[in-house]
């Protein structure tokens, strides 16, 4: 079985495209995981911020319980 001469280049041609169309795919990734991550610490600065503010207005909703001992003591 004989193979025709522009085997070897149609073969090569193809690993060009397909290593151009897997290049182009990873920087799409690359991308779409630098903006999610932006919008992970856009989330986790919100969250902070709100477990603070939750905490300050649990500091302030508590009443100060004195520390007694029970009347069974």
């Amino acid at each position: 079985m004989t193979m025709p001469d522009d085997m070897p280049d149609h073969r090569l041609t193809t690993l060009e495209i397909r290593a151009a169309e897997q290049e182009k795919t990873i920087e799409e990734l690359s991308g779409q995981i630098a903006e999610q991550w932006k919008v992970i610490e856009r989330m986790q600065r919100k969250l902070d911020a709100l477990a603070e503010r939750f905490l300050a207005l649990e500091e302030q909703a508590a009443p100060d319980v004195p520390v007694t001992k029970p009347p069974h003591w």
